[in-house]
């Protein structure tokens, strides 16, 4: 449902479009803005609002169905135009968004403001490589300024010919506050997830992404193929949902294998307390949520070495290349045997943590970066 908060005469209206990536980011970057007394519209498919709930932080939400088919872009376009019809600046989160905004602002003065999250620009073989490397040189070059959340995004849009190329890391949104429990408690409701899992008596390891191709998900399967003969096998239970669901059901079931699908989960902070590790296999992040949270939860992880993996954690997790199944088992094997390397890294990981940008940090740089395309 739509906000029906409206935007004020005076005030700078900012128009955020996205898809479902980069929800989390945008809502806490929304309520921000609002707080500095913005007024802003965020546009995107229904479910986002559906979990997020951006009229709750004073923004207005407008449904535009940004998705990835063709034939849904004119409607999109058309209700983007609409949307962004008195916007002082129109700010894109991902290629797709970016390249409908700017067709919707086609003819306009507006300035496009795009953050280049990359989840959805991963490199890619054949026609879809082909047709993301011009999704890129295309949204990328309609920008007024480009804000990539890593050096490497930097330095991939730069090379597409983007004009105006910012480094621009995200904060991770703060979780959802909760009651603090006694220590006591604590151990007693990790020992509850565990046993609803179904690991009591063995090490848990947590995985948290859409169920796609790119997330590397199948990798996990090949790991956990690995440990079958371990007594006991490590669990892995993955948290998210997704196109790969049912192919990867089959081959749990056909394989027996010791994976969990959780679904859907609104409890990922829970799901950090109950893991020994966190594991990371996707093919290409910028600058992924899931590392970040582990890291503040002082979870050690293990990911791949990919993108702006490496720039985000330093020396606080343990990588590994991407798609070498038995570096990832073998690298995860060794932590669950060494405790004190465990413990090590979750110290850095806090550390680490400490050095990122905050949120007002991140609300702080895109007002200034919109104060230089909207002052007289």
């Amino acid at each position: 449902m739509s906000s029906t908060s409206q935007p004020v005469q005076g005030q700078l209206h900012a128009v955020h479009v996205l898809g479902t990536a980069a929800a989390a980011h945008v809502s806490s970057l929304a309520g921000g803005l609002v707080a500095r007394g913005v007024q802003v519209t965020v546009c995107a498919p229904a479910a986002v609002e559906r979990d997020h709930t951006f009229g709750g932080s004073g923004a207005r939400f407008v449904p535009v169905e940004v998705g990835r088919g063709a034939a849904s872009d004119a409607p999109a376009v058309a209700a983007l135009r609409a949307a962004c019809a008195d916007a002082g600046v129109v700010h894109a989160h991902g290629l797709r968004p970016a390249l409908l905004a700017a067709l919707a602002l086609s003819g306009r003065a507006t300035p496009l403001v795009v953050s280049w999250h990359g989840g959805d620009a991963a490199p890619d073989g054949g026609r879809g490589g082909v047709l993301l490397r011009w999704l890129e040189r295309r949204a990328l070059r309609a920008a007024s300024v480009v804000l990539g959340v890593s050096s490497e995004s930097v330095d991939r849009a730069r090379a597409h010919g983007a004009h105006d190329v910012r480094l621009a890391p995200p904060a991770v949104p703060r979780p959802t506050p909760r009651p603090p429990r006694p220590p006591a408690d604590g151990e007693r409701h990790r020992r509850k997830t565990r046993a609803e899992f179904g690991a009591v008596d063995r090490p848990l390891l947590l995985a948290v992404g859409r169920l796609e191709p790119h997330k590397g998900h199948q990798l996990l399967l090949d790991v956990a193929a690995r440990w079958r003969a371990l007594d006991p096998p490590p669990l892995i239970a993955i948290a998210g949902e997704g196109s790969e669901r049912a192919a990867l059901e089959r081959r749990i079931e056909a394989e027996r294998l010791p994976v969990l699908l959780l679904g859907r989960r609104d409890d990922v902070p829970d799901l950090l307390a109950a893991a020994d590790l966190v594991l990371l296999p996707s093919r290409w992040e910028a600058r992924p949520l899931i590392a970040q949270e582990a890291l503040h939860a002082g979870v050690p992880l293990v990911a791949a070495d990919t993108g702006g993996t490496r720039e985000l954690v330093g020396e606080a997790a343990a990588l590994v290349p991407y798609g070498d199944a038995a570096a990832l088992a073998d690298t995860a094997a060794a932590l669950l045997a060494d405790p004190a390397r465990r413990t090590a890294l979750a110290i850095a990981g806090r550390a680490q943590a400490a050095t990122w940008p905050t949120e007002d940090d991140t609300v702080a740089q895109v007002l200034t970066i919109y104060d230089e395309f909207t002052r007289p």
